[in-house]
């Protein structure tokens, strides 16, 4: 495959101007073939079968934070010890959010 390195390039700058004109033009397409349609209306018709959830009581069993377990400061979230990465201003910092 033979290639013209005389053509001229497109800088950046000509690629981004490019794809703001395309996406203003794929944008004001779609605005116009939009139907304004409410999720609540749409979905109350709709019944998964099996699902009829509504005698049913959801118990769970919460037990409070043991000895091996921290609060993130960060995520609020309680995980073992072996996630701590770090302490900030005397706070715990989960290796998720470190």
């Amino acid at each position: 495959m033979a290639t013209d390195y005389d053509t001229p390039r497109k800088t950046d700058d000509d690629v981004n101007e490019d794809s703001i004109e395309e996406l203003k033009a794929r944008r004001n397409d779609k605005s116009a073939s939009t139907v304004d349609v409410d999720d609540f209306e749409a979905a109350e018709g709709l019944e998964l079968p099996g699902a009829d959830l509504s005698n049913e009581e959801l118990s769970v069993r919460v037990l409070p934070r043991q000895a091996d377990e921290f609060t993130c400061m960060s995520c609020f979230l309680v995980h073992h010890r072996s996630q701590l990465a770090r302490e900030k201003n005397g706070q715990p910092i989960c290796r998720d959010c470190d």
